[in-house]
């Protein structure tokens, strides 16, 4: 069965932008135009990648990534390449994850 345009569109956002988070963060700071791609990157991960049956396991993993991250951030700071690489992620994450709980609740409301 064919993949609908959406679903590959959604998958190769999802690839490109964990890859690029990686890479920007090793890179050092992320700002600017770079952290506006990311969070655009993760809009569109948030709308055309995660399907209905998937809400739940994201916004869980999304939630524990962004709450884990934003409490373990003075620790990380020792780390200084891995800090950048997990605010990378977070720029990418936090926008997808915002967008799937909006959806997710329209949802709920819905029935």
């Amino acid at each position: 069965m064919a993949k609908k345009a959406g679903n590959v569109i959604g998958g190769w956002a999802f690839l490109i932008g964990v890859v690029l988070a990686l890479v920007l963060g090793f890179l050092g700071n992320v700002t600017g135009t770079m952290a506006t791609i990311l969070v655009v990157v993760g809009v569109i991960i948030g709308l055309l990648n995660i399907a209905d049956k998937e809400s739940a396991p994201f916004l869980m993993s999304g939630a524990v990534l962004v709450i884990v991250s934003s409490f373990g951030q003075e620790t990380l700071s020792v780390v200084t390449r891995l800090s950048t690489v997990v605010d990378a992620l977070l720029l990418l994450f936090v926008p997808a994850t915002i967008v799937v709980a909006i959806r997710h609740v329209l949802k709920i409301a819905k029935r």
